[in-house]
Order: structure tokens, then C-alpha cells, then sequence
């Protein structure tokens, strides 16, 4: 039996790679058969789904409640795109020292909030959040209220005048997020993650049976925190430059309203996730121009849908679709 489960772990690791490659293969075909602007969602469904899967990791797996996701997203933001204006390196690199920093950013709050759980975490991260733009407008070297460029220059000549623009945001973007989610994966099914869920559930008998609990949550801030940051550096990609107003409050409602409506405690949904969160905006926008309506309604015409999303999900598939998917089959 012992040698069955040596061998069993590295089948189902080259199998789980197998399939990321697939669907990755099928995304670069995918990407050859529709235009630039569905290239362009496809894009924002990535960085959406890897923003949400920094909450799932952090809230439903380590059980920290987070609202300040959009801060760490706004961190890892402001770092690739002084890699790359400020320091002139490759925007690899950029996207890279998005992750890193915005990482270490997560370690130093995870030691500082390690303490902290429930409504007092929350209330934490509300307030960074709240604050961190306010923050950014004091320092020049950030770009105050204007911020800072994020480009990612032309796409490669080596891939003809037909490859464009959005075409390489899409590569970029999806690619980015397939290499994170796999480790996530990869992560959450080893021993070590499954702790992650042992301290979620019961933090007094997982700290008796020999886990560090502070340490484990401080290290799920900041992987979390790093997913954010990556996520943060490709949404200002696709807008070219960072500012303050690119990361309110209401995205970090928005991520987590989307995590809990696909499901919180699993990463199958995180994509749905993503595709909600781009179709919602033009899901508003088409009801507005049948039904008419104000200029303020259309603004918070998508909190109510994603409200009104968040109420059924809870209603009837309070562990997400794909949850509820499995136990039919």
C-alpha cells in the first residue's frame, strides 16, 4: 500500500499537467477562431479568474476573510509597471515582480494580521483597501492620481503581421494564469495544503495535532497576496497604465461576491468566475438600452445583478456550481 501511494502521486501530478496542457492548447486554438475583442474579454477572464483564485485560496481554503483584495492587486500593480517604466526591464520580468512583490507585501501584513481572524482580519483589510490609493496619490515616483504607463510593447514580429495586440494580451494573460493556477493546484493537493483546510476548520485541534497555525496562515497571505499582485500586473496590461482609480473598493466586493457565487471552497469555478464578472458589464449595458434608465442607474445596475447573483448562489449552491455538479454525477 505505502508503494502504491509513491507511485500514485506523481501519476495523478503528470496527469493534472497533461490536462492544463490541453486546455491550453485549446485556448491558443480558440484564440485563432474569434476576433479582437472577444480576445480582448478572454484576456479579462483570465486576470479575473486568477484574482479569484487568490481569494479562494485565502478565504476558502486558510479561512481569512480578505476585503482588501484590489489593494494587493494595486501593489503588485504598481511594482510591474516600475520594473518596466521606471527600471526599463522586460515586461516578463514586470509581471514577475508583480507576484514577487506583492508576496512579500502579503508576508509583512500576513505577520502583522496573523492575529487577527474573522471580522477583525476583515475589517483590516477593508481598511487598506480604503486607504492604499490615498496612499499612492502622496509619492511622484507612483504618478498620483494620473499613475504610471504599463506596455508591454507590440507583439513579437516573429508571429506575423496578423498576430495583434489583443491577440498577445490574450497569450499573455491566459498563459500567465494557467502556469499560477496549476501551482495553486499542485499546492492545495499536497500534505502541506491539505493543512490549509485542517486550520480553516478547527485551528485549536489542528495546533494540538502539531500545525503551526500562524505560520500557515501568514504563508496563505502571502501566496495569496502573490496571486493578487500577478492578477493586478496583467489588469494593467490590458488598460496600459496603473492609477489609484484602477483598483476601488468595489472590485475587491466584486472578486469576492464572484468567488462565492462559483464557489469558494474549490477552484473548478474560478473561470465562470471570471466570465461573470466581464459578461455582467455588458449584460447591463444591453438592458439599459431596452429598458432605458438614467446615467446612475447603469452605474450600479451590475452591483445589483451581482447581488442578485450572490443571493441565489447562497440560496441554492452555497458550495458553487461545480460542488453541486459533482454530487449529482
Amino acid at each position: 500500500m505505502k508503494k502504491a501511494g509513491k507511485v500514485h502521486k506523481p501519476t495523478t501530478t503528470r496527469k493534472r499537467l497533461f490536462l492544463f496542457i490541453l486546455f491550453g492548447w485549446l485556448l491558443l486554438i480558440l484564440g485563432d477562431r474569434v476576433g479582437d475583442l472577444e480576445l480582448y474579454q478572454g484576456s479579462f477572464v483570465a486576470t479575473y479568474a486568477l484574482a479569484i483564485t487568490s481569494i479562494v485560496l485565502l478565504t476558502g481554503y486558510s479561512g481569512q476573510l480578505s476585503l482588501g483584495q484590489s489593494a494587493l492587486m494595486a501593489v503588485g500593480a504598481y511594482a510591474g509597471a516600475l520594473s518596466i517604466f521606471n527600471a526599463g526591464w522586460h515586461p516578463v520580468v514586470g509581471l514577475i515582480m508583480s507576484a514577487l512583490v506583492a508576496g512579500v507585501f502579503g508576508l509583512v501584513l500576513g505577520l502583522v494580521a496573523a492575529r487577527l481572524s474573522g471580522p477583525y482580519l476583515a475589517g483590516t483589510t477593508l481598511a487598506l483597501a480604503i486607504s492604499l490609493p490615498t496612499l499612492a496619490n502622496q509619492f511622484p515616483i507612483l504618478g498620483a492620481e494620473e499613475g504610471i504607463s504599463f506596455d508591454v510593447g507590440p507583439s513579437p514580429a516573429r508571429f506575423g503581421e496578423d498576430f495583434s495586440q489583443y491577440k498577445w494580451f490574450f497569450w499573455i494573460s491566459a498563459l500567465a494564469a494557467l502556469i499560477m493556477v496549476f501551482f495553486i493546484v499542485n499546492l492545495l493537493s499536497s500534505r502541506y495544503g491539505r493543512t490549509f483546510k485542517a486550520v480553516r476548520d478547527n485551528p485549536v485541534a489542528a495546533q494540538l495535532s502539531g500545525i503551526n497555525v500562524g505560520r500557515l496562515k501568514v504563508n496563505a497571505f502571502a501566496i495569496s497576496s502573490g496571486v493578487a499582485g500577478l492578477s493586478g500586473g496583467l489588469l494593467v496590461m490590458l488598460i496600459s497604465g496603473v492609477s489609484p482609480s484602477a483598483f476601488p473598493l468595489s472590485l475587491s466586493f466584486s472578486l469576492l461576491g464572484a468567488a462565492v457565487v462559483t464557489g469558494l471552497y474549490s477552484l473548478k469555478g474560478v473561470i465562470l468566475g471570471g466570465l461573470v464578472l466581464v459578461a455582467i458589464p455588458e449584460i447591463a449595458d444591453s438592458l439599459v438600452s431596452r429598458i432605458g434608465g438614467s446615467e446612475g442607474f447603469t452605474t450600479v445596475l451590475p452591483g445589483f445583478i451581482v447581488s442578485a447573483l450572490l443571493i441565489l448562489a447562497v440560496v441554492f449552491t452555497p458550495n458553487g456550481p461545480g460542488h453541486l455538479l459533482k454530487k449529482h454525477h
